[in-house]
């Protein structure tokens, strides 16, 4: 058994002890269920952790990572998380959470083939598409980096709106509203974006869905 796997083992036994000596219904008061108010679509990087960036407790955040916090209409496990965390939580607050130096974002600024991830970062390659002549004008590569991190983040915040998943709850007048923000890894501060989603009125005609 290697030093490391050891560790995580022992410092799991500490983490339980301390939290026993706190509350010693802590872990069955966790067992009865979970109400989170905020569904967290962040990014997959080990340095980015839901919980700990906001200060939040288990059992106060549903959260979803993949690489580059993307929003991909055919990713059955994101929809999977959404439907449960809007249909059966109820959660009243969606996340989604980009990161300044993202090595997704970075790949999909270059032309290097990494693998299978090729796929996925084809996704983000898009965005770049989408948001090319803004992105192209800016002369500096780390400045330019850092706005492609923020407009990625946009792009999936609409994604979510424009699901159906969303869409329904709002039409069902469900509390629910979708928010963008960027973690700084050299900081540790997240910068709000000021992308605040509560209906799709905020979408173009074309993405607003009607149920009969």
């Amino acid at each position: 058994m290697s030093d490391f796997y050891k560790k995580i083992l022992d410092n799991n036994k500490q983490w339980v002890e301390n939290q026993l000596s706190i509350d010693p219904e802590y872990f069955k008061d966790l067992s009865r269920g979970q109400t989170p108010p905020l569904l967290w679509i962040g990014c997959s990087d080990s340095r980015v952790p839901a919980n700990e960036i906001i200060g939040a407790k288990p059992g106060e955040v549903f959260v979803h990572r993949n690489i580059a916090n993307m929003v991909v209409h055919s990713d059955m496990n994101m929809l999977s998380v959404l439907d449960y965390a809007v249909n059966v939580l109820k959660v009243k607050h969606i996340i989604v959470c980009g990161h300044y130096g993202c090595g997704g974002i970075k790949a999909a600024m270059e032309n290097n083939s990494i693998g299978i991830i090729d796929n996925w970062i084809r996704h983000i390659k898009d965005v770049y598409r989408f948001h090319n002549i803004e992105l192209d004008a800016i002369e500096d590569e780390g400045n330019r980096f850092n706005k492609f991190v923020e407009l990625n983040v946009r792009e999936q915040v609409l994604d979510l709106a424009k699901t159906s998943i969303v869409q329904s709850a709002w039409k069902n007048a469900q509390d629910l509203t979708v928010h963008g923000w960027v973690y700084g890894l050299n900081s540790g501060y997240v910068t709000d974006l000021n992308l605040n989603f509560n209906s799709n009125e905020d979408l173009d005609d074309v993405y607003q869905l009607y149920f009969k």
